[in-house]
């Protein structure tokens, strides 16, 4: 598609939300074509690891000015991952968020640099049918309202992968996938999450060779690994008693529980856009902390205050899901979670074995649980007979609902 002089109008400078992977290295070069702009490059690092080596070198041979690689790591679990623990939030009861997070981080990042250069428009790389597309729009528009959007998945020519694979050829822009694995990848501190190509196919198997944070179950340990996390106000602090900074404790668990092969995800996951798609992702850490902030809120948390906390953790996963983070109901649904977490506090021992979590351990320093109370033993607090009259007044409804229907 040939972009008009309209579609160009204003355009001087772009800010691309850059990554170095196939969609974003193509749309460098597509924007110098199409738009008579600068172009600069911005990559924000939430845990790629090794694929940001060489990163800003890359963008400027494939037509950035420049190129900024914005270290946003420990935000990323201070103000996303940490949010997420504490509301328990799951989409669809599996998927622990690790894009639907990142998103709203990196476009904040992006939008400080639009504002840095004081760019008329900022590009993205998602495709029309993902969630992507919506997530960093949306993120855009709460931060940077009046600023240009260009979206060139919905645009360009290019309708697939291998199209823009061989865009890429023609112009010798080196990306990191091939014709014969054209899976889509996105890697950062929370997880791995694979896509596309070769893993639509719903009725084949994952190739074990595809994972890169954990084994399978048949290579995992043969004995259990025991691991305590502690907590305060709901938010983890130390691995096996040692204090860590919120990226090193993640990268941590990744490396405990990836070994025991935990955290692996293989789901029909319903996508914003009204379609479903085969996601499989690794989130071995995420995983982890998951399961010992639910034991440690189970004996910290009074019963009404938890099942209802449960009935939002859904709602808040739909929001992270859906784009919403820079939301009045995601801040609103924060300020009741954080007053949920005040005593939610202490450790939990889990034990690791072969892809399972087993809890072992709870300590909580604000415990609601009374052995004594608990008991099936002779207890001073407990009267039996007091469970009479409760049980009059919880049953009377039904039993005068089955009375008066029963009479008529």
């Amino acid at each position: 598609m040939k972009i008009n002089n309209e579609e160009k109008n204003g355009v001087k400078k772009v800010v691309v939300a850059y990554s170095g992977g196939l969609d974003t290295s193509v749309i460098l070069s597509w924007i110098k074509e199409n738009y008579d702009c600068e172009v600069i490059a911005c990559c924000v690092d939430v845990g790629q690891g090794a694929e940001l080596e060489g990163l800003n070198e890359r963008a400027k041979r494939t037509g950035a000015s420049k190129s900024y690689i914005i270290d946003a790591k420990e935000e990323f679990v201070v103000d996303y991952i940490y949010p997420a623990i504490k509301a328990n939030a799951l989409y669809e009861d599996k998927y622990y968020l690790g894009t639907s997070l990142a998103r709203p981080v990196i476009a904040r990042k992006i939008a400080d640099i639009v504002k840095k250069e004081e760019a008329d428009a900022v590009c993205h790389g998602a495709t029309g049918k993902g969630n992507d597309q919506v997530r960093f729009e949306l993120c855009f528009k709460a931060l940077i309202p009046d600023v240009k959007i260009i979206a060139p998945w919905r645009k360009w020519d290019i309708k697939s992968r291998v199209d823009a694979i061989d865009y890429a050829e023609k112009r010798n822009i080196p990306v990191p996938v091939t014709k014969a694995k054209p899976y889509s990848l996105d890697a950062n501190l929370w997880h791995i999450s694979y896509e596309g190509g070769i893993l639509e196919d719903i009725g084949s198997e994952y190739d074990e060779s595809m994972f890169k944070m954990t084994v399978s179950h048949e290579k995992a340990p043969d004995k259990p690994t025991y691991v305590t996390i502690e907590f305060e106000t709901g938010i983890p602090v130390s691995v096996d008693g040692k204090k860590l900074s919120p990226v090193e404790l993640i990268m941590k668990l990744n490396e405990i529980a990836g070994a025991n092969g935990i955290g692996r995800t293989d789901m029909i996951e319903n996508r914003l856009v009204g379609m479903k798609a085969r996601c499989i992702y690794e989130a071995p850490a995420a995983a982890v902390l998951y399961a010992a902030h639910e034991e440690l809120e189970s004996v910290s948390m009074d019963r009404d205050t938890l099942h209802f906390k449960q009935t939002l953790a859904s709602k808040y996963a739909e929001i992270a899901y859906y784009g919403l983070w820079f939301s009045p109901l995601r801040e609103a649904l924060d300020a009741f979670i954080n007053e949920t977490q005040k005593y939610v506090a202490g450790s939990v021992k889990l034990g690791l074995y072969k892809g399972n979590i087993v809890p072992a351990v709870r300590s909580a320093r604000y415990s609601l649980y009374s052995e004594k109370l608990a008991t099936f033993e002779k207890d001073e607090i407990y009267n039996h007979k007091d469970a009479e009259g409760f049980i009059n007044l919880w049953g009377l409804p039904t039993k005068i609902y089955a009375m008066l229907r029963k009479n008529k």
